[in-house]
């Protein structure tokens, strides 16, 4: 693998992220308007004293799910789709340095989110608890699981197919995963979703950033997925 060529495709797939106005749209328009509405309007109630106390991780872990499923998997199934992916795996990059590209600007990409969102967060009288080490293991196992779903939608599907079905797990994670109001609230069906990695994810964020107990089970979940989906990908991933 070269380096030079790795730096030179992940600052590239930063830049394309970040220049065109979709991907913005799901990276960071949405996260921070929801941020923003949900801990100002008493829309849903949350449990917690402070609104934002519940949102600021919630949408920690939705801007997650944004960059390393949704926009992940539309970017690299319209390439594959379009014959990008196939060229450039030819070329010198060769398909493994692009897909670890790949990767490592879906990291820099919410790097910048998290700072975005913490900020706006701590604007809103936000005030996290001393658990961020815990977070950030739970971002990162949320990326890899994520990607890892990303990969698979993009690398087996049409394009078209992948666009409609990213935003439909997006929208469906919204209202079953604990990003929207407590996972709770959902009864006898929390079980089930509990077993999603959106639900994982918001398990372990809340309590950590929030100063309660992180439940063993979301570990679990998280981790799970983190190593199922990427080899589920791998092995079924095609460049055509």
């Amino acid at each position: 693998m070269s380096w030079r060529a790795l730096r030179a495709q992940t600052l590239e797939e930063i830049r394309m992220t970040l220049e065109q106005g979709e991907r913005l749209l799901v990276t960071f328009v949405i996260p921070i308007l929801g941020l923003v509405l949900f801990s100002s309007v008493p829309i849903i109630s949350t449990g917690t004293a402070h609104r934002v106390d519940f949102f600021a991780p919630s949408v920690l872990g939705l801007a997650v799910i944004s960059t390393a499923m949704v926009n992940l998997s539309i970017s690299t199934g319209f390439e594959r789709g379009w014959g990008v992916l196939k060229r450039l795996g030819a070329t010198p990059l060769g398909s493994s340095t692009l897909l670890v590209a790949k990767v490592l600007a879906v990291l820099a990409v919410e790097l910048v989110q998290v700072v975005v969102l913490g900020a706006i967060a701590a604007g809103l009288g936000w005030h996290p608890h001393a658990g961020a080490g815990l977070a950030v293991g739970a971002e990162l196992l949320g990326t890899v699981a994520f990607s890892g779903i990303g990969f698979l939608l993009a690398g087996t599907l049409r394009a078209e197919v992948t666009l409609a079905l990213a935003n439909g797990l997006y929208v469906v994670m919204l209202g079953i995963s604990g990003i929207m109001f407590p996972i709770a609230k959902l009864g006898g069906f929390a079980a089930v979703a509990r077993l999603l990695p959106s639900a994982a994810l918001t398990d372990v964020l809340h309590p950590s950033l929030g100063g309660g107990a992180v439940p063993v089970e979301g570990w679990v979940v998280l981790a799970a997925w983190a190593v199922a989906a990427p080899i589920v990908a791998a092995a079924a991933f095609r460049f055509d």
